[in-house]
């Protein structure tokens, strides 16, 4: 029999071929991916997500795909990306051993061993070509030079690639050369669950992550959670006592981001930016009857608070500080005891001039100064912050802005000063944020801090809105008037007297 004969096969086909003689079903989830992949290779289409819960099995399907595809033409060259190469490896053994053991394929295998190696393999062809049948390769390798008909992304998203800002930026540039591996019409198949809610299996984009569109914008997806509707999604394996185990063993981030394909960051957060309260009102400031008002929505604001979180801001060649950010915070508090955090200012100065950063970024607060309509400002006198007050003196009287300037010396440690700023604040409702906000570092640093050891993502800005919230002055409510109750003792009596003075 030729391989021409297995030309025209299903995909279906193929798979219960194996299964029958591994001795075992095909279950009800991976006939949805089967057909789905199937579905949409037929139609051209070129974009491809599959999502599926932990231990479904998806690589173990898209290795019978991958080993599918070489049967109906093995003149195909499959590119293999994964985390790190030995988990690319893994997909290449499980294809290697479908290929020897398949009756539809066992005529594929090379007799050269050369041709038949761990990381990489060449099946039986008619066209002589540079590159093997399978290729293994991680993100953090070097494909460049490659060319393939089908690249598989399995599981390329992993804690390890994916739990801070860099490595996530990494692993998106690492992605965007697929386009030039690929030959014309070739295809993209990812193959993960999401470890990040900055993830790159978004549907769509994070704006305050700077996305002005998902990741993968485009591409055709099938997600399928453990749990649909109340029923489980492989009811032999994974019943819903066990499903619930899982849910309690992983905890309910973990759970939800790995079986129910949400993402989520995988550890709890501290500070979860969804407890904000969003608005898009501006300040509006005038004069009356010789008194000054400044309101928000028509609620008039009672107190304002700044602070200065400052660093040299140096930044590289894309425009991003080197090193920590320079964070101007401003919050503003009504007779309620509602905190509206209005503006940052993430300072950057000209890194070809390092002797006028200081005098720039003090240019720069002074401008916020004015425009916010503060009075004053706090500077942390840490470090590079005890030159900082006098110099934005001189620059408050230089453009004539009426604000003072306080030097402050951090001692508490920073994780505990963010905990005591945020905590009971977001808890209540009580922190209002401006929605330009979400257009800033901001939220994603929220939703990523973790209070114990680096994150990986910069805490500049969380600090500084800490030190305005713990400057606010605390607001007691009004108590009322004493409520006159009849007098509960037994026998008692109210009676009126006359005195003579």
């Amino acid at each position: 029999m030729t391989q021409d004969d297995h030309s025209d096969v299903a995909f279906h086909a193929f798979v219960k071929a194996w299964n029958e003689q591994q001795a075992q079903d095909t279950p009800i989830h991976h006939r949805r991916m089967l057909a789905w992949l199937h579905m949409h290779l037929d139609r051209g289409q070129r974009h491809l997500l599959l999502m599926a819960f932990r231990g479904a099995g998806k690589s173990t399907l898209v290795g019978l795909f991958a080993a599918w595809l070489l049967c109906r033409d093995p003149n195909r060259r499959l590119l293999v990306l994964a985390a790190d190469v030995r988990l690319a490896k893994k997909m290449v053994r499980n294809v290697k051993r479908i290929v020897e053991r398949h009756p539809m394929t066992r005529g594929l295998k090379p007799k050269e061993r050369d041709q038949w190696a761990a990381d990489q393999f060449t099946v039986v062809r008619r066209l002589e070509l540079r590159d093997p049948s399978m290729l293994a390769a991680g993100v953090d390798g070097n494909v460049t030079g490659n060319r393939a008909d089908i690249v598989i992304c399995d599981d390329v998203e992993v804690p390890r690639t994916a739990d801070t800002v860099l490595k996530r930026e990494s692993l998106r540039e690492v992605l965007r050369e697929i386009d030039f591996l690929l030959v014309p019409g070739g295809v993209q198949l990812y193959v993960g669950t999401p470890h990040s809610y900055y993830t790159i299996y978004a549907d769509e984009a994070r704006a305050e992550a700077g996305e002005s569109q998902a990741f993968l914008e485009g591409f055709r997806r099938l997600t399928l959670p453990i749990v649909e509707k109340g029923r489980s999604a492989w009811p032999d394996r994974f019943p819903l006592d066990h499903v619930e185990r899982i849910r309690r063993r992983s905890g309910p981030n973990k759970f939800a981001s790995q079986m129910l394909l949400q993402p989520v960051p995988a550890t709890a957060s501290r500070l979860n930016p969804d407890d904000l309260r969003p608005y898009e009102h501006e300040l509006v400031y005038h004069e009356g009857q010789g008194q000054a008002v400044l309101t928000l929505n028509g609620v008039r604001m009672l107190s304002a608070t700044a602070w200065w979180d400052p660093s040299c801001a140096a930044p590289d060649e894309d425009g991003r500080a080197r090193g920590d950010d320079s964070v101007v915070a401003a919050v503003f508090t009504d007779a309620a005891g509602n905190h509206y955090l209005h503006r940052l200012l993430y300072l950057r100065v000209d890194r070809d001039d390092p002797t006028q950063r200081a005098i720039q970024q003090c240019r720069a607060v002074a401008g916020f100064l004015r425009d916010m309509n503060l009075l004053g400002i706090y500077v942390e006198q840490n470090g590079l912050g005890r030159f900082l007050p006098e110099q934005l003196r001189s620059e408050l009287r230089r453009v004539r802005v009426a604000a003072s300037v306080v030097g402050v010396t951090s001692t508490k440690p920073k994780a505990k000063r963010i905990l005591e700023a945020f905590d009971a604040r977001l808890a209540a409702g009580r922190l209002h944020a401006h929605v330009s906000l979400w257009n800033t570092p901001f939220i994603r640093d929220m939703r990523e801090w973790r209070p114990q050891g680096r994150s990986g993502t910069r805490d500049d800005a969380l600090d500084a809105v800490a030190g305005c919230l713990l400057a606010e002055p605390i607001r007691f409510d009004h108590p009322p008037p004493p409520d006159r109750r009849l007098d509960w003792r037994p026998g008692a009596v109210v009676a009126a007297a006359e005195w003579d003075v």
